[in-house]
Formats: C-alpha cells, structure tokens, sequence
C-alpha cells in the first residue's frame, strides 16, 4: 500500500509549531509514530493511533511484506522497512519480539538517537508450548539493557503487563487495567502519557513506578501469564493493580 499523499496528512497546529522541538514532541496531537514489528502487537497498535489521528508508519522486514501481514488497516498508515521506520518517525514503539529485540535495536542505534522508544515486549524464553518461559535478563530487564545500548534514547517501558488485544481496548476488561511506566526521563514519559490517553487510558489508571530500573519489576510479571493462559485460554486479561 502506498504512502499517503502531504495533502492527506493533517496541517500542523501553528501553536504547537511555534513551540521548541523539546515542547512540540511532548504535544502527543502531533506526533509521527513509527511502530517497529508488524504481528499482533504492532498493528493492533497501528490501527489505534492512526483512527486516534497519527500519522503512522508500520515497520518490518519490507514494505511489500509488512502492507500484506497488516491488510485492513486505515488506509493512511505508511509501510516501511525497519531502519526507515526508525529514522523517519518521532516516536517509536518496540513491538518486535522481546528475545531479540535488543540485538535488532541495536543495530539502530543511529535512527533512534534524540527519540523516545516506547518498549512494550517482554524478553522471555519461549516453553515447549510456544508461551513465555524464562527471563531473558534476570537480574536487570529489556528495557536496561536497551537504555544502556542506545544512551541518546529516552526509552519507556509501558503496556508489557497485558494481552495485545487490552492495549487498546481497555474497555474490553470489567476492571480498568493499569499502566505501568518506567523511564529516565520525565518528558518522554509525558508524551507516552499522553499517547496513552489516545489508547483509552485514564489517567489515575497510569503508575509512574519512576526510572528505567523500575522495568524489571513489570517485565517479571510475565512469569504469571502462561499459568493464567494454561488455565483460562487466550482471553483479555492485564496485570493491574487494585485499590
């Protein structure tokens, strides 16, 4: 599918242009994401954003492969390889498999530089029955390993605390689930906030557990999801915590 044409792409704001690029990248309305993994996660997340008003471009192996996984999206999302991806968005979403996400990002580090990274996998070994296993990082996480390998990143650990189909739909659960956010810096976790807010979230449903160290806490909730999927199949649920 091609690209959309400049003519369809929404003019920006005059108030939001005018502002610093630190400030303009904060405003979530205008915000250019480009979402790295084109399974479930990714355009789940892809069709959200975009009907939310983003401009989205869906990253994978190829353009021609990744339009064909993602067929039935809004007409205006972009399809791009992953270096493109990377390097033409604002902000970018990890939904590529956690096991090897680090190697892959890493080999991005140039595109990613002055960005926010949204990482929203969790890095496990995969069990005989193709659910999660072991840890990849015990002791540390994805989000610290990646934080450290792309230091001119702002890396933001959110959404790896539900089924794919909970990240944009939390409507779908009889208890709002929450959010968990981890980062080091307190911009880049405003803009996140503020994508999340497109994604149904409310705020008082959104923790801010403080600095990227903080992930490995979420990421070792992912031990909990195949005894719950053994037991109840492949239905919504999340993480969340009650009050």
């Amino acid at each position: 599918m091609p690209p959309p044409s400049r003519s369809s792409r929404r003019s920006p704001d005059p108030e939001v242009t005018a502002l610093p690029t630190r400030y303009r990248k904060e405003h979530h309305r205008m915000t250019s994401i480009g979402i790295l993994g084109a399974g479930r996660v990714g355009t789940n997340l892809a069709g959200k954003l975009s009907a939310a008003g983003h401009h989205v471009t869906l990253g994978g192996r190829s353009p021609e492969d990744t339009a064909a996984r993602a067929a039935g999206l809004a007409p205006r999302i972009t399809f791009a390889d992953l270096r493109t991806t990377a390097r033409s968005t604002d902000v970018v979403i990890n939904a590529m498999p956690g096991g090897s996400s680090l190697d892959r990002l890493t080999g991005l580090r140039t595109e990613l530089a002055g960005k926010i990274l949204i990482d929203v996998s969790n890095a496990t070994r995969d069990t005989a029955d193709g659910l999660p296993g072991d840890l990849c990082h015990p002791g540390s996480s994805l989000a610290e390993k990646l934080q450290a390998a792309l230091p001119d990143t702002h890396v933001v650990k959110a959404l790896n605390t539900m089924l794919f189909m909970v990240m944009t739909a939390p409507e779908s659960l009889a208890t709002p689930p929450t959010v968990y956010l981890s980062g080091n810096d307190e911009h880049a976790k405003k803009t996140v906030t503020g994508l999340l807010g497109d994604l149904g979230r409310q705020p008082e449903r959104i923790e801010d557990l403080g600095d990227i160290t903080t992930a490995r806490a979420t990421e070792a909730m992912i031990l909990v999801v195949p005894h719950i999927l053994r037991r109840h199949a492949f239905k919504p649920f999340a993480v969340s915590l009650a009050r």
